[in-house]
C-alpha cells in the first residue's frame, strides 16, 4: 500500500495527519536524523501501532531497507513492548520496592542488535513513546543524547511515532465508525 492510498484512508477529521506523514518521512522533517534513520524508526513504529494498514504501508515506504534494519526494527517493537509494560508498572507503582527487584526477563537485543546501537535507540525511543514508558523514554533519550544524537534528532523520532500512532488511531475510527452506522441503520 502507498503512503497516498494510506491517506485517502483517513477521515477529514485527520487532515493534520495526513499533512504530518509526508513531512515526517523526510529528511527535511525530521532534521538530525538520516534518512536510514527516518525509516527505521518509522518501521519499528508502524508495528508498534499494531494497525495493519499502517504496517503495511510503512513496509512498501521502506522496502529499501536491508533485511538487518528490518529485523531490528521488528525486534524493537517486540522488545519495547515487553520492556515498556515492565517498566511502566516499575514507575507507576506505589512500592518501590519493584524497582530494586532484578527484572529477570531477557532483553539480549537490545545490547546485540545486529544493527548501530544508536539506529536500535532510535527505534527503541518511538516505540516507547507510542507505548507510554516514560522510564524507558528516559533512558532512551538519555543514552541517544549520550551517544551524539541532538535534542531535535530525538524530537524527530518522536514525532515520527507521533504521527504513526494518529495515523493507527484515525484508521481505527473509520473502521469503528462503519459497523455503528450499519447497526443503526437496522
Amino acid at each position: 500500500m502507498s503512503l497516498d492510498t494510506l491517506k485517502t484512508q483517513l477521515g477529514d477529521y485527520a487532515k493534520d495527519t495526513k499533512l504530518n506523514l509526508s513531512k515526517v518521512l523526510s529528511e527535511e522533517g525530521s532534521p538530525d536524523l538520516s534518512l536510514t534513520q527516518i525509516h527505521t524508526t518509522a518501521l519499528a513504529s508502524a508495528y508498534a501501532t499494531k494497525e495493519p494498514s499502517v504496517i503495511a504501508t510503512i513496509e512498501a515506504e521502506t522496502s529499501t531497507l536491508s533485511p538487518e534494519y528490518v529485523q531490528a526494527a521488528r525486534a524493537a517493537a517486540t522488545i519495547m513492548g515487553m520492556n515498556n509494560v515492565y517498566y511502566r508498572f516499575v514507575h507507576l507503582t506505589e512500592d518501590k520496592d519493584y524497582g530494586k527487584m532484578p527484572a529477570n526477563l531477557r532483553m539480549q537485543v537490545i545490547g546485540n542488535p545486529g544493527i548501530p546501537k544508536v539506529d536500535f535507540e532510535l527505534m527503541s525511543l518511538a516505540v516507547s513513546a507510542i507505548n507510554g514508558c516514560g522510564m524507558c523514554m528516559d533512558s532512551h533519550a538519555g543514552v541517544l543524547t549520550q551517544s551524539g544524537i541532538s535534542k531535535t534528532g530525538v524530537q524527530s523520532a518522536v514525532r515520527i511515532a507521533a504521527v504513526l500512532a494518529s495515523a493507527a488511531q484515525a484508521l481505527a475510527i473509520a473502521g469503528y465508525g462503519k459497523p455503528l452506522q450499519s447497526a443503526q441503520a437496522a
